[in-house]
C-alpha cells in the first residue's frame, strides 16, 4: 500500500510538471485579406500645357479598400511609407520627366495582404538656386537689355574655353538692332521661369546662323520672330566649366532660342549673374562659344 501511494504521488508530480511546461497558445484571429482595393494617383497641375504636371512633383494619392488596417506604399523612387489613412500627397524630387510605379499593399487581419499598382509619369522642375532665381526675376519679373557700354557685351571664342578670346566687342560698336531688345524674365508661383523678348521687329544674327532662322547672308539684322512667352528649362551645366568660371547653371530656350542675338544655339550657361548684370555663354551653330552681357533696364 505504501508503494502504491508513492507511485500515485509520483504520477501526480509528473502530471503537474507537464502541465507547467505546456506552451501557451495564441490566436491571431481570422486571416482576411482586404477586398475592393482601389487607388487613384493624380499628378498635380496636369493640363494641356503641362501633361506631366506643373513641375512641383506633387502627386495626390488615395487608396481605399474593405477590411484594411493600414497601407504600405512604395512610391517607386526608393521611398516607402506606412499610411494608415490611405490618403496623402507625395512629392517626387528627381528633376526631369520620369516614370514611377506606385505599389500599395493593403494590410488586413493576421498580416494578410492585397496589392495594387499604378504607373505614373511626373515632371519635376529643376530647383533653380535661390540667389540666381532672385537675381534673374526679382520678386516676380525683370526686364533686361544688352549692356552695350560693357567691354565684351558681344564676343566669341573656341568652344573649349570660357572667355571671348577671339573677339570682344567694344562699347556701342554693334548694329542698332542688337541694342534695342527688351528681354523679360518672370516666374510663377511654382518658381517656373518664363522669357519674353520684344525685339521691336528685328534681331541680330551671326552670318553662320542666318539660314537657321530662314534668312541668308552675313552678320545682319533680320525680321526674326522671337516666339512669344516661353518657359525656360533649367538644369546643371553640361559644359566642362568650373565653379571659378561659371555658376554651373544653364537654361534652354524653346523654339529658335534667341535672347538678344541669334547664333543658332538654344542653350545658355549663366557664367555670372548679379541683381543688375548677367553674363551668358552659348554654343552657336558654328560650334563656337558666343558671349553676351545683359543688364537690368533702368
Amino acid at each position: 500500500m505504501r508503494n502504491m501511494k508513492n507511485i500515485t504521488w509520483m504520477l501526480a508530480g509528473v502530471l503537474l510538471l507537464l502541465s507547467a511546461c505546456k506552451k501557451p497558445s495564441y490566436s491571431f484571429g481570422e486571416l482576411a485579406a482586404p477586398t475592393n482595393l482601389s487607388m487613384t494617383a493624380t499628378v498635380v497641375g496636369v493640363d494641356a500645357t503641362n501633361p506631366n504636371g506643373n513641375g512641383s512633383g506633387n502627386v495626390a494619392i488615395t487608396v481605399s479598400s474593405t477590411g484594411a488596417l493600414t497601407y504600405d506604399i512604395d512610391f517607386g523612387d526608393g521611398i516607402k511609407r506606412v499610411v494608415p489613412s490611405g490618403t496623402l500627397t507625395y512629392k517626387y524630387a528627381n528633376p526631369g520627366t520620369n516614370d514611377y510605379t506606385i505599389t500599395v499593399n493593403a494590410v488586413g487581419t493576421g498580416g494578410s495582404l492585397s496589392t495594387i499598382s499604378k504607373r505614373i509619369r511626373v515632371f519635376v522642375a529643376f530647383v533653380i538656386p535661390a540667389p540666381i532665381l532672385s537675381a534673374l526675376t526679382g520678386t516676380s519679373s525683370k526686364v533686361w537689355i544688352t549692356d552695350r557700354t560693357a567691354p565684351g557685351h558681344f564676343g566669341v571664342g573656341p568652344n573649349d574655353v570660357f572667355s571671348p578670346i577671339w573677339y570682344s566687342a567694344g562699347p556701342d560698336t554693334r548694329e542698332a538692332c542688337a541694342y534695342d531688345d527688351e528681354i523679360t524674365f518672370s516666374k510663377n508661383a511654382n518658381d517656373q521661369v518664363f522669357m519674353n523678348v520684344n525685339n521691336f521687329g528685328a534681331s541680330f544674327s551671326i552670318g553662320a546662323s542666318s539660314t537657321f532662322y530662314g534668312f541668308g547672308g552675313g552678320d545682319n539684322c533680320f525680321s526674326i520672330s522671337p516666339g512669344g512667352n516661353k518657359q525656360l528649362i533649367f538644369q546643371d551645366a553640361t559644359s566642362s566649366s568650373t565653379p571659378a568660371q561659371s555658376t554651373r547653371i544653364q537654361f534652354t530656350v524653346p523654339g529658335n532660342g534667341i535672347i538678344n542675338f541669334g547664333t543658332g544655339g538654344t542653350v545658355y550657361e549663366i557664367l555670372e549673374i548679379t541683381p543688375t548684370t548677367m553674363h551668358l555663354r552659348n554654343i552657336g551653330i558654328d560650334g563656337n562659344s558666343w558671349y553676351q552681357k545683359l543688364k537690368v533696364k533702368p
